[in-house]
């Protein structure tokens, strides 16, 4: 496909619709952009946003539970409504939060909010989000699911600039797939992939 001289690739495997790579902005135009960006965690208008993912996360969630906010960018509103509901969330973003330390250690959940658009290698950052993970935690993610070819060209989302790959709800159904994981879809534009737990059914020894 192509869009206001800008070329877009699909992959027949999983559905998803990326940006010719070299078509990419460089990163400090990429930041520069995000700059622009005015999100702040106690605006009660990106609060209500961030509860389609918010909301029926902690529905699943134990109490007390650890978590990462990838890519919370320079407001994590998010981490914030996370912690007032009893959990611990950590924060990481590769321009606001450069903190690795955070991602060597593992969560019960991983949040990535209006983030998986910017992936420039979505298998590698799902490798690394997987490995993050507990088992029986959760990765819950929120983006725009792309669903209409015909509007694609004239599509909102795909006119930010810094946005680089779209995925469709059968995206992640294939990813959930790839992993051995469960998908739910409990809100617009929100996916819920869960690591399965271990079996508390263990076979019986041989006699």
């Amino acid at each position: 496909m192509q869009a206001d001289g800008r070329d877009y690739l699909r992959c027949d495997g999983c559905q998803l619709t990326f940006l010719d790579p070299s078509q990419r902005l460089d990163p400090a135009a990429e930041r520069a952009f995000y700059d622009t960006h005015c999100n702040e965690p106690d605006d009660p208008g990106y609060r209500r946003f961030l509860a389609r993912l918010a909301d029926p996360l902690m529905a699943r969630l134990a109490p007390a539970s650890e978590g990462l906010d990838y890519g919370c960018g320079p407001g994590p509103a998010l981490a914030a409504m996370l912690e007032e509901g009893g959990h611990r969330v950590a924060c990481y973003d590769p321009y606001y939060r450069p903190d690795t330390g955070v991602l060597t250690r593992s969560y019960d959940f991983v949040t990535c909010t209006e983030v998986a658009e910017h992936f420039r290698d979505p298998a590698g950052e799902f490798a690394r989000l997987a490995a993050l993970l507990r088992p029986g935690g959760w990765l819950a993610l929120m983006t725009c699911f792309q669903t209409d070819d015909t509007r694609f060209a004239h599509w909102h989302y795909r006119r930010d600039p810094t946005h680089v790959v779209f995925y469709r709800e059968e995206t992640f159904a294939w990813l959930a797939a790839q992993l051995g994981w469960t998908l739910e879809v409990p809100a617009k534009d929100v996916a819920l992939l869960r690591r399965p737990a271990p079996s508390a059914h263990r076979p019986a020894a041989c006699q």
